[in-house]
């Protein structure tokens, strides 16, 4: 095994890291009506928690309004109810078995709570990432002490580690100047 194997192996790893901040961020509000608000809601039905998507279709009526079709009828009340305790600042407001999420504009305030979320998830990749780099040095290194590697190909390992690891922290850090645009956008 050579130390462009350990990072072949560690590299789709640091792209799920990606993934999942560019899901996490496209949870957060911009003012805009999108699906992705309300991924992180979960609605109490048939005695557990369960997405949203579980529960009905979500859609986009215009710019400033979602809709969710419940499925089952029964199940109105309780998807209003945990839309509303979601803590995203929505009010439902259903007529039979279609639930309307008008999305109000954002206070400068939220707006501001907005970003400051947006970069904590980013920091938290960033972490995370960092983490992949180390474990990878770490691997590369256990390489070079089993004499399986010899010291250039060790030093182009540690090279290349941090080579990627500042690749994927400049994708992370367009995303957050990306999306604190989006929320600050009025």
């Amino acid at each position: 095994m050579t130390a462009r194997d350990v990072i072949q192996k560690v590299e789709p790893r640091m792209k799920k890291t990606i993934e999942a901040f560019q899901h996490e961020i496209a949870s957060i509000r911009t003012g805009k009506a999108t699906t992705a608000l309300l991924d992180r809601v979960k609605v109490e039905a048939y005695g557990s928690q369960m997405p949203l998507k579980q529960v009905g279709n979500v859609g986009v009526l215009d710019v400033h309004t979602l809709t969710v079709q419940v499925w089952d009828k029964s199940m109105v009340g309780p998807t209003e109810r945990a839309i509303r305790d979601a803590n995203l600042g929505l009010n439902p407001s259903s007529d039979g078995q279609n639930i309307r999420v008008s999305i109000p504009p954002l206070t400068e305030e939220r707006r501001k709570e907005f970003v400051k979320l947006t970069k904590k998830f980013g920091e938290d990749s960033k972490v995370s990432l960092r983490n992949l780099r180390r474990d990878l040095i770490h691997e590369i290194e256990k390489l070079e002490k089993e004499k399986q590697i010899g010291e250039d190909e060790l030093k182009r390992g540690k090279k290349d580690a941090d080579d990627l690891l500042h690749k994927y922290e400049k994708q992370i850090t367009e995303l957050i100047a990306q999306k604190e645009k989006e929320i600050m956008e009025v």
